[in-house]
């Protein structure tokens, strides 16, 4: 086991890292901008080393100063959290020439997965299903209009090295086409410097599902079911359950074996998320996250299994601490990601909390960094804080979630906690009748 692990990154995944070293009694070091000095994971660390100003280029992002921050502290390991660094090849290969442990999957896995295409063909080699479209890089609008004849309109275009909804175009016809692929291009060239795009058919009404797995890295795979993560804004994700209200236990096994299997045969380490869009009974893969995700704890509460430890335990050596028959589904249960945002609007919301209470009882979990004092800084993501609840079935997790929020405080900034409290009231979402389309429809509505 590490001795002592150096957290690079903030926030409430840093304390949520943190937690998890403490209670395997592992020494802590994390570090931090200037910004985020008062930080209550800079507070309750062993050891904390200030390595830039709040630009996250000069500081999160700062390969050379994370470094560093390791030699002169004696860390042995990194846990990278999610976001920053954490799917940087390059960074992990670095941790390796200096004898530091990257607590997460090898460069070489990040790469491929990190390159859509190449994840693409890679899930298609390991049986994973995919979504029809281009085996490659679409280079000009001729064969783009071929693949798209192919495998019929609507398409999407999307980004190669993209994520978070950037770089991605649909077109519904062949007039729309082209205008979409030039946009598409040119976005992902400004947010990615890599101006390679692809086509995939364009699901009308499909729910995103995604699959926890973890490797050894030594040829055993296992899965920890799966997460709806339906509820979006601009491809990002708001709200998350586990199970999904979508599948049944027939399908719910039979995606998550092709997953661990393909992970197994991959000879993959550490924690990953197989993301599919899921239409008419049908998984599609759409990319493979090399992390762990701001969801984990949804699938920590219905399994049991604390995912951090799982992370540190495969990444010294110990190996998986379950087989695949030893992980059981208990219950049902939700997350919402508290953002400092308006909730109308969804304009980044910095500045002082002035009150901050958090609701508690059974089944009750609140992830956050922040607490009443605290300043939100304007340089990073405006995630506060995520409420998670968990009940025997789903309709006692909407019950305690409709409580839960309602006794969750925060005062000072706007936040998001409004936009739950009417979502948990509304009837498709108590039925769990609802796409990735399903939230922006509803705010426009509202608008």
């Amino acid at each position: 086991m590490f001795q002592k692990i150096l957290i690079a990154n903030r926030g409430e995944i840093a304390l949520r890292v943190l937690r998890a070293c403490k209670e395997l009694g592992i020494q802590t070091v994390v570090v931090h901008s200037t910004a985020d000095s008062d930080a209550m994971h800079v507070r309750l660390a062993d050891e904390s080393v200030c390595i830039g100003p709040p630009p996250s280029r000069e500081s999160y992002l700062n390969i050379h100063q994370i470094v560093a921050a390791c030699e002169i502290t004696g860390a042995d390991a990194v846990h990278p959290g999610y976001g920053f660094l954490s799917e940087n090849a390059k960074f992990a290969d670095i941790l390796a020439a200096h004898n530091i442990t990257f607590i997460g999957p090898s460069g070489d896995h990040i790469r491929i997965m990190g390159d859509k295409i190449e994840a693409k063909r890679t899930a298609k080699r390991l049986g994973i299903p995919v979504v029809p479209g281009s085996d490659g890089a679409i280079t000009d609008d001729k064969e783009a209009k071929r693949v798209a004849a192919e495998i019929g309109y609507p398409v999407i275009i999307k980004a190669s090295a993209g994520g978070g909804g950037r770089g991605m175009k649909v077109a519904h016809t062949e007039a729309d086409l082209e205008v979409a692929l030039q946009t598409a291009k040119s976005e992902a060239g400004a947010a990615f410097g890599d101006d390679a795009v692809y086509i995939e058919k364009y699901l009308e009404k499909p729910r995103h599902i995604e699959v926890q797995v973890f490797g050894d890295g030594a040829g055993r795979g296992v899965h920890f079911g799966e997460r709806d993560c339906s509820l979006q804004r601009r491809h990002q994700k708001v709200w998350e359950e586990a199970n999904s209200p979508a599948l049944n236990t027939e399908e719910r096994s039979r995606i998550g074996g092709i997953c661990a299997k393909a992970i197994a045969d991959l000879g993959y380490s550490g924690a990953g998320t197989i993301e599919f869009l899921y239409e008419n009974g049908e998984f599609y893969f759409i990319e493979m996250n090399t992390r762990l995700q701001v969801e984990h704890p949804v699938t920590e509460a219905i399994t049991g299994i604390d995912l951090v430890h799982e992370q540190i335990r495969v990444a010294s050596g110990g190996g998986l601490s379950v087989r695949q028959e030893d992980i059981k589904f208990n219950g049902h249960a939700i997350e919402c990601r508290i953002n400092a945002e308006d909730p109308r609007t969804f304009t980044p919301s910095p500045g002082t909390i002035t009150h901050f209470h958090t609701p508690g009882g059974l089944g009750i979990r609140v992830d956050s960094g922040v607490y009443s004092g605290y300043k939100i800084p304007p340089y990073y993501d405006s995630l506060i804080g995520k409420l998670i609840v968990h009940g025997r079935n789903r309709v006692e997790c909407m019950m305690r979630l409709r409580r839960a929020l309602d006794e969750f405080v925060v005062d000072g900034i706007k936040t998001t906690l409004p936009l739950f409290r009417d979502l948990v009231g509304n009837p498709d979402i108590a039925n769990g009748d609802y796409d990735i389309h399903w939230l922006e429809k509803y705010l426009a509505k509202g608008e």
